[in-house]
């Protein structure tokens, strides 16, 4: 997939294409659904498929306390687009002036005009432009005009309600991250570097694992199983992780990830990993002592173990029923 920074600005984009335009947060299973079905539809076509996107988000331009905490860093959603089978991502930089162009000069100036869109395909209550004039309606309207085909999809339901980025932050903001995996079809993940920490973990006997994340939202303070993936060295560790403030040995202190890979002693400061978060074992909490903290560890430990155990032999037996 080729990736077009600034594209409002651009004279060297493709065109001819077949197009979904949104933010595209998360990379959801509701996403998923258009996103394949225009990957499909330039095979079918012989045209190239393209993502028009917007960084950064709308609202922190808009209404700046309102901004949500995104699901992905613009790396990982360039990551899962490139998955799809899109050809281009073009990416249009969000400004107050970009606000407050009208949304038929976008159809026409860009979509039309720059990318010669032959169909358009976006959420039935997709909004765009000034005020949030612009919709399915009017790209209709003007895909007859400018001869292209405008097409709209209602939202994906799971247990009646709508698939969303919202409805996925709320679930990771209060720790279901199975709920969470489910809505979005993968884990929920985290990017960041391996940093050192102040070797309390390995002081308890359970060294970890310090990660600077780049993203903006983390789970619910507590313990997780977790998978950390160190993609240049196309490695899966299985792993726990806790969310949190330490509050046995700190009265204050700021959130950190903390992730003990299980029998695994290796020095990975500085490598860039991916943590996937599977399932939530319990709470953070204050522990009356440091030994005490050191025995739930072990536990959290042996409750990681089994989960790998149980999920390896799931897919041992699902293979072999064929």
């Amino acid at each position: 997939m080729r990736v077009y920074r600034d594209a409002l600005q651009r004279d060297d984009l493709p065109r001819d294409l077949i197009v979904t335009v949104g933010n595209f947060d998360g990379i959801h299973t509701g996403q998923r659904r258009i996103l394949d079905l225009v990957s499909a539809r330039a095979r079918e076509t012989g045209l190239r498929s393209a993502v028009v996107t917007f960084e950064p988000h709308p609202l922190s331009v808009l209404r700046p306390e309102k901004a949500p905490p995104l699901l992905t860093t613009p790396a990982q959603k360039e990551s899962l687009l490139a998955e799809t089978g899109i050809d281009a991502l073009l990416v249009v930089q969000f400004t107050p002036s970009f606000a407050r162009l009208p949304a038929r000069r976008f159809v026409r100036d860009f979509l039309c005009r720059k990318l010669a869109v032959r169909e358009v395909y976006v959420g039935s209550s997709f909004a765009f432009g000034r005020d949030r004039e612009g919709d399915l309606s009017l790209l209709r309207t003007m895909g007859d005009s400018f001869g292209f085909a405008a097409f709209g999809f209602e939202e994906v339901s799971s247990d009646g309600a709508a698939v969303s980025s919202t409805r996925i932050r709320a679930a990771v903001a209060t720790g279901e991250v199975g709920e969470a995996a489910r809505l979005l079809g993968r884990p929920y993940s985290l990017g960041g570097i391996v940093v050192r920490g102040d070797g309390r973990g390995r002081g308890l006997g359970w060294p970890t694992a310090n990660l600077a994340v780049d993203n903006d939202l983390l789970a619910a303070d507590g313990v997780y199983v977790t998978r950390l993936r160190i993609a240049a060295r196309g490695e899966s560790l299985p792993s726990v992780t806790n969310v949190g403030t330490r509050p046995t040995v700190y009265d204050e202190h700021p959130r950190l990830v903390e992730c003990h890979v299980l029998d695994f002693d290796r020095d990975i400061y500085g490598e860039r990993v991916e943590l996937e978060m599977l399932r939530r074992l319990r709470g953070e909490q204050k522990f009356p002592s440091v030994e005490a903290l050191r025995e739930q560890i072990g536990r959290d430990a042996e409750a990681a173990r089994e989960y790998f155990a149980t999920a390896s032999c799931y897919q041992q037996g699902s293979g072999a029923g064929g």
